[in-house]
């Protein structure tokens, strides 16, 4: 794995947590290493992309062997996607922490979507403004 400053970042599992698949690592990476001082790292399970000191986006594999990923969304899409039920949850940190399954179902382009909004919640308003979140046009 590879980051966006060119050094290598390794992935971490611990023993009884799978390794996300390298290729859904690179997709999401794909998504999130295109956006302003986005960067890729190392988590204490598996992989995380943060701006700054914030958090955007973590994706690992849990003790039940299923992959997960959290972002952050707005405030009322948090609750939206709670009541939506799988393959979204409510992460058990943070009020505005979205959690969702991945598996071979996975709708990527809706989850790049949710990934670009991440990013804009959590990032520095100077760098937000930069990215065209999804749904907005260029001249918004």
């Amino acid at each position: 794995m590879v980051s966006a400053g060119g050094g290598r970042v390794y992935a971490v599992a611990l023993a009884d947590r799978p390794l996300v698949p390298e290729e859904w690592v690179q997709r999401i990476d794909a998504v999130l290493g295109r956006l302003p001082r986005c960067e890729q790292e190392a988590a204490w399970t598996g992989t995380r992309w943060r701006v700054g000191g914030a958090t955007i986006a973590h994706v690992f594999g849990g003790e039940d062997q299923l992959f997960r990923i959290t972002f952050r969304g707005e405030p009322d899409e948090v609750a939206a996607f709670e009541h939506l039920g799988d393959p979204y949850f409510r992460s058990g940190w943070g009020g505005n922490a979205i959690g969702m399954l991945l598996d071979e179902d996975t709708d990527w382009q809706e989850l790049a979507e949710l990934l670009t909004d991440s990013y804009c919640i959590q990032a520095p308003a100077r760098l937000a403004e930069k990215v065209e979140r999804p749904g907005q046009s260029a001249s918004q």
